[in-house]
């Protein structure tokens, strides 16, 4: 199943360029971009995974990981294969990096745009997460998903890697409510040696996206020996609260994967340095993640400090709100900053 790949142009050469993200990639006849999953034919771009959903779950939104966005309710939550990024240490390689590991074959369950607001609607799903690959690859399949999505009521998450073009957060801008994008570290050097991308841009989305008024949460899997040193975890947090420090950032454990399974595991012990470091430097909101940890999972006013939302048991599985329908914490009257209906 394939459609028109429209956020792309025609250069003067004769290539096609891909607009949607910030590989940039320029394209003769039948050579496909990095993605794997965006295509030249017979002059045109063609999203060769339109309608085509490798992964469909109804997850808690908390899952995403989304904390300040509507909490306690479900999303549902799909993805394609491909992906524009190469991670040696992805958790979701078995579709993102399938396509470029098969030699472009690609697969999915047929599932329209319709389809997934009518399944969404069905399953009193609150909003529409994007998810488990990277979303930009598939950009005019989500597009048209988010227009519907936002007719219906229901509210769009992208979570992704933060390699959209300006362009593209235009275009999405009037449907999307809500992103958590990874800072998957902050050297230029591990942006090009373990994921195939780089840093700058990353930086420069969650920027462009702040500035469209769309809810950013951040999220950095932390790995030993990698991108978890005190400098390097100061610096994710120095930027957040230069840019702004009511934006929440995850902090998660890496277990051993894909390219990377001799790695150990992250210590409990380096996300409640990262959690304190992040408070340290002005965050309001941290938030350890993949380990259970009641205490630095849930939501403390800025105010009075007292534990307005409370999450326990795997991710999503149970989540106390104690704010109301704005945010407003019922102990001293703050509005914690988030999407709460």
């Amino acid at each position: 199943m394939s459609s028109i790949a429209w956020l792309s142009k025609r250069l003067d050469d004769g290539r096609i360029l891909c607009e949607a993200c910030n590989q940039r990639c320029k394209l003769h006849e039948g050579e496909y971009g990095i993605c794997g999953v965006r295509k030249v034919e017979k002059g045109k771009l063609r999203l060769l995974v339109y309608g085509l959903a490798a992964a469909v779950n109804v997850d808690p939104v908390e899952k995403k990981p989304m904390f300040h966005f509507q909490p306690g309710t479900k999303s549902f939550s799909f993805g394609t294969v491909g992906c524009n990024f190469s991670c040696k240490f992805c958790q979701n390689f078995d579709i993102s990096q399938y396509p470029k590991e098969h030699e472009h074959q690609i697969f999915g369950r047929e599932l329209s745009p319709k389809q997934i607001v009518e399944l969404a609607k069905e399953y009193e799903c609150a909003s529409v997460s994007y998810t488990y690959n990277e979303p930009i690859v598939f950009f005019e399949y989500t597009y048209d998903t988010a227009r519907l999505v936002h007719e219906a009521g229901l509210k769009n998450i992208y979570v992704t890697s933060g390699y959209e073009t300006h362009k593209a957060i235009d275009e999405l801008t009037p449907y999307l409510d809500g992103m958590n994008i990874d800072i998957k570290g902050f050297t230029d050097s591990f942006y090009k040696e373990i994921c195939g991308a780089r840093l700058k841009p990353v930086l420069d989305t969650i920027k462009y996206a702040h500035k469209k008024g769309i809810w950013i949460e951040t999220t950095t899997l932390l790995i030993p020996g990698h991108n978890d040193s005190d400098d390097e975890i100061r610096d994710i947090a120095k930027f957040q609260v230069d840019l702004d420090p009511a934006m929440p950032w995850h902090v998660s454990a890496f277990h051993p994967m894909y390219k990377m399974t001799d790695v150990p595991p992250t210590p409990s012990y380096t996300l409640r340095r990262a959690y304190e470091i992040g408070k340290e430097e002005g965050l309001k909101y941290v938030y350890v993640g993949n380990i259970d940890d009641e205490e630095h999972e849930s939501t403390y006013c800025p105010s009075c400090n007292k534990r307005v939302i409370d999450r326990h048991g795997t991710i999503g599985q149970y989540v106390t709100n104690l704010l109301d329908k704005n945010g407003v914490c019922p102990y001293c009257g703050y509005r914690l900053e988030g999407v709460w209906s």
